[in-house]
């Protein structure tokens, strides 16, 4: 595929033909300059520079419910200076911790919180980016404590010490991580002068030892880099309210006119950070997780200097595409990939480097030299085939349309998107950036092919494969390695002996819409109704009267009993959904391109249909889906491929991260339909393609379909399309399905724990050496009720900064602290997830009842005012508006799925909050949270770490404390507890 950064988990909404011409695009005046922003975009943009060269963009969207700031500053970790790696990264996290105007430590992250906000910040190469979203009505007082990160920060000897530690935390998390670690040996095998080369996060090493051994006082050398980088000229900021663009720029001036300006010339980096020596070069890699991965990258011109030609984009969508002809379509027809990535990686303004990067099967692992040679082949095509204008048509039609009828993002993505634009691009390009080529240069295009060459190669072959074959080590990771020369007459061999193959130029994407009208809504609707109702499905539908964009949201959910019945089960269908995946790319990889996404997965029930995007041409691409299951037969060489790529992921289970397992395991104890993944695995290892042709026909000879359509659609289509999809797959002459019986629909069942009792689960870290260990310490409270509800989310509103200040900020028990919500299919409670070195999961256990002590004296003394403004901030959470199909789609659905059907949740529990009282908040926390309260329902996870294996073998020896019990099994402990009910029924019981 195409790498580009994608704006959304569903695609970003390319497309289109039909859009207009991008010349045709709306501006937006801002004194002196004309920003380009989308047809259907409604709000105000004004850039304002102010007296000390603070440069701003501000945003007035009336309609909105949560207001946002970034502050983008053009300072990364390429001015670390040397000996202080990671000084940047430490910088961003020490200014949240407290200012001059605002000394008490936390005093921003806690206001930002308690008023229905969130907050983060980035470092990367070239710059920082702070930023926070809050209620809209707050954002005076939030930005006020945001300027004082730029103003007037304090940064105390104790809190830089602890907050080191934090870092330390953070880096240890990245160890075993192979993206991180591939990135730094990429990193390595570059020129030691250049910053590319750094290691950008810090540790404890970087930042406390190895300053101490030279004299350097970390905290002095964090305020003189402060100090020497941090000017208001060198900043980008964007601010969005609800607010008039006046009124914003008036607060804007207020806030934040006291940043220095010291006139500080902006940083630049020129040169490339590959010398001869790092070109031409295998290197040969062993990875912590099993898979091989090749990589090849060239050092090329930032696609940046030429962005409105986009010649990065032309190549990445031909070098990436998957469809017939393409090089991803060869390699899987030989068997050899898994997937193929290509565009642009690691870039700055001054250098960048373009990676194509295959996921091989064992079979291509062995075939790596052709592999190569493939792509070069194919490049070689590309180099020497004139440059096709009606190609740069296309993408330039996707592209301005995905730019005019993108969905409205939250407020907070949107401004740090908008002010990392700031800093490459000019004023009237800092909405549209690189997003969409304008101007067709065969030249620019020819320049960027020219400079993809063996001359200039890097290939990083990642292999379990080469343990015991490498003889360096990457020094900040660990990770083995080896380099070997590859000069272009061995590149050229490679390419002579590839196999001959029909590599060519894709053909013309068929699912650019053309009609992108807005259908007739006859009335306002606010929930989604019932249309429909048959033996085989069951059909939701809701119009758009919100967005108003050309837009489809679309979920299939196929209820088949037999999907769950066994892990033997639950893996076949996942092989099934892969598989129809796998056929369908060839065709409908062009559908993803255009702006419509699809997706077919296996879930609780069975397995589901997704589709997202435009709405044009999403009946062609559904029954394309609707008839691949209903003609469905297995290949076997796909069945392989698949179960390769499956068995690899079940192996690499034990390498994920100790809170990943925490909360595995939590599902595990809590769901009584939950397979164990080692189960599975073992079921997969004896798996045919044989067994999948006798199974799906069973899958389906008990199928229900639960459908929900939404967005710009009719509901006569809705209804004709279903209807066809049941004359497919049920009233055919030989049909895939069969009609469900009521008494067969599945239902989702959570175990109910024990009231004043406390079950603990320890288990050893399944990656043995990962020296991280994990606590979860649920706490569960009950089912889904109005009232409780909204008394558990305050609760979490108000306990969650007070748990990350104490547990990570104070205590530095881990990077990893945190306090939240958990649900499981209605089933309410609060969940601490911790990941610390410092703690084995025991004593972090007792940290967390520790804070629970200190935050009961919190709760009992929070005053009427504090009560009703945080009640205040969680009725503006909740009313806050959706943004686009998808998040209104996601909630309704949420309720449809799990046979609540409260499609008015959201304005039932705001009318409990106004009527709720604090005594029956303390109440509720004195029933089911305080510690030994005794109604309280205790779930321990525990993972104990390389570093506290003794602890672990302690545990698991002594005798459980008193009023605890230890599960020893967890499939005995699951069989031995009751059920909460379902509120899944059959298809006569739903309420309607």
């Amino acid at each position: 595929m195409d790498s580009r950064p994608r704006e959304t988990d569903a695609p970003d909404d390319p497309v289109n033909g039909a859009a207009p011409p991008l010349a045709a695009a709306v501006t937006a005046a801002t004194g002196d300059v004309e920003i380009i922003r989308p047809l259907n975009d409604k709000r105000g943009y004004r850039r304002v520079v102010l007296p000390n060269s603070l440069e701003c963009l501000l945003i007035s969207d009336p309609d909105t419910d949560k207001a946002a700031a970034s502050m983008n500053v053009s300072v990364g970790y390429f001015c670390d200076p040397d000996g202080l790696e990671g000084l940047a990264h430490f910088l961003e996290h020490m200014l949240f911790y407290a200012s001059e105007k605002y000394p008490e430590e936390d005093s921003y992250s806690k206001y930002i919180a308690e008023h229905g906000g969130s907050t983060n910040a980035f470092t990367s190469s070239e710059h920082t980016n702070f930023y926070f979203d809050v209620n809209s009505d707050s954002l005076h007082d939030a930005l006020d404590r945001f300027a004082q990160f730029f103003i007037k920060p304090l940064m105390s000897p104790d809190a830089t010490l602890r907050e080191i530690k934090a870092v330390d935390s953070e880096n240890q998390k990245n160890l075993l991580s192979d993206p991180w670690r591939m990135s730094q040996l990429q990193k390595h095998l570059c020129a030691e002068n250049h910053p590319y080369h750094k290691f950008s996060t810090g540790n404890w090493n970087t930042l406390e030892v190895k300053a101490k051994e030279k004299g350097l006082d970390t905290r002095l050398e964090l305020i003189k880099f402060y100090d020497s980088h941090y000017s208001a000229n060198l900043m980008q900021l964007v601010v969005y309210g609800k607010e008039s663009l006046d009124s914003l720029q008036n607060l804007v001036e207020n806030k934040l006119c006291d940043i220095r300006d010291v006139g500080r010339k902006p940083f630049s980096f020129p040169g490339h950070p590959c010398t001869r020596e790092h070109l031409q070069i295998l290197v040969k890699a062993v990875p912590i997780k099993q898979g091989h991965t090749l990589r090849i990258l060239f050092p090329i011109t930032p696609n940046v200097q030429r962005y409105k030609e986009g010649p990065c984009r032309y190549i990445s969508h031909l070098i990436g595409h998957e469809g017939e002809g393409s090089l991803f379509y060869i390699l899987k027809k030989l068997g050899w990939a898994m997937s193929l990535e290509a565009g642009e990686g690691d870039w700055s303004h001054d250098f960048s480097f373009f990676s194509v990067i295959i996921q091989l099967t064992d079979v291509g692992q062995e075939h790596m030299e052709d592999t190569v040679g493939l792509l070069f082949r194919y490049i070689k095509l590309l180099q020497t085939s004139e440059t096709p204008k009606w190609i740069f048509d296309e993408l330039q039609a996707i592209c301005e349309t995905g730019f005019h009828y993108r969905d409205k993002s939250p407020p907070i993505n949107y401004v740090v998107n908008i002010s990392s634009n700031m800093q490459f691009f000019p004023p009237e390009d800092w909405l549209i950036a690189s997003s969409v080529p304008s101007k067709f240069s065969p030249d620019a295009i020819q320049n960027i092919l020219n400079e993809l060459t063996p001359e200039t190669v890097r290939i990083f072959w990642e292999s379990k494969n080469f343990e015991g074959q490498t003889n360096l080590t990457e020094p900040w990771y660990g990770t083995s390695y080896s380099v070997e020369a590859v000069p272009p007459s061995i590149i050229q061999k490679w390419v002579e002996k590839a196999p001959e193959e029909d590599l060519h130029l894709p053909k013309q994407n068929i699912f650019i819409p053309r009609d992108l009208s807005l259908k007739s809504v006859e009335e306002m609707v606010s929930f989604p109704a019932m249309l429909r109702k048959t033996p085989f499905s069951r059909l939701w539908y809701k119009p758009d009267t919100m967005f108003f964009t050309p837009k489809v949201y679309i979920k299939m959910d196929f209820h088949c009993p037999l999907s769950q019945s066994s892990p033997r089960s639950a893996v076949l269908t996942d092989v099934f959904t892969r598989l129809l995946m796998d056929y369908l790319n060839d065709y409908a990889y062009d559908a993803q391109v255009a702006g419509l996404y699809y997706a077919v997965k296996p879930n609780d029930t069975g397995f589901q249909v997704t589709m997202v995007g435009f709405n044009d041409k999403m009946r062609t691409l559904l029954e394309t889906v609707i008839g691949k299951i209903a003609e469905f037969k297995v290949k076997v060489d796909r069945f392989s491929v698949i179960k390769e790529a499956m068995t690899k992921e079940y192996e690499n289970f034990k390498f994920r991260q100790p809170y990943q397992q925490v909360l595995y395991y939590c599902s595990l104890i809590l769901e009584d339909q939950a397979w164990p993944w080692d189960e599975e695995f073992s079921a997969l290892s004896h798996l045919e393609a044989s067994d999948l042709e006798y199974f799906l026909p069973q899958l389906l000879s008990k199928t229900f379909i639960e459908c929900y359509f939404a967005g710009n659609i009719e509901s006569n289509e809705a209804k004709n399309i279903i209807h066809h999809v049941e004359d497919v797959l049920f009233n055919a002459p030989i049909s895939a399905c069969k009609p469900l019986s009521p008494s067969q629909h599945l239902a989702k069942r959570i175990v109910k724990l024990e009231k004043g009792l406390r079950y603990y689960y320890p288990a050893m870290c399944s990656n043995h050496q990962d020296e991280n260990s994990a606590l979860l310490h649920y706490i569960q409270t009950h089912q889904d009720n109005v009232k409780q509800n909204v008394l558990l989310q305050l609760l979490a509103l108000v306990g969650k900064q007070p748990a990350f200040h104490q547990l990570r900020s104070v205590e530095q028990l881990g990077y990893i602290a945190l306090l939240r919500q958990r649900n499981d299919s209605g089933v309410r409670g609060l969940q601490f997830i911790i990941q610390s070195t410092v703690k084995d999961p025991a004593n972090l256990d007792a940290r967390v009842e520790n804070f629970l002590r200190m935050f009961e004296g919190t709760l009992y003394q929070m005053s009427d005012a504090e009560f009703k403004s945080n009640v205040s901030a969680l009725i503006d959470m909740k009313l806050e508006k959706y943004k686009n199909i998808r998040e209104e789609s996601a909630f309704f659905w949420g309720e449809i799925s799990e046979g609540t059907l409260k499609f008015d949740r959201k304005q039932e529990e705001v009318a409990a909050l106004r009527e709720l009282k604090k005594e029956e908040l303390i109440d509720f926390f004195n029933d089911h949270v305080k510690v030994n309260a005794p109604q309280k329902k205790i779930l321990s996870i525990q993972v104990y770490g390389g570093l506290h294996s003794a602890e672990y073998e302690t545990i698991v020896q002594n005798a459980p404390p008193p009023q605890s019990c230890e599960i020893t099994d967890i499939y005995s402990f699951r069989r031995s507890r009751p059920l909460y009910g379902s509120f899944r029924g059959g298809i006569g019981q739903m309420k309607l």
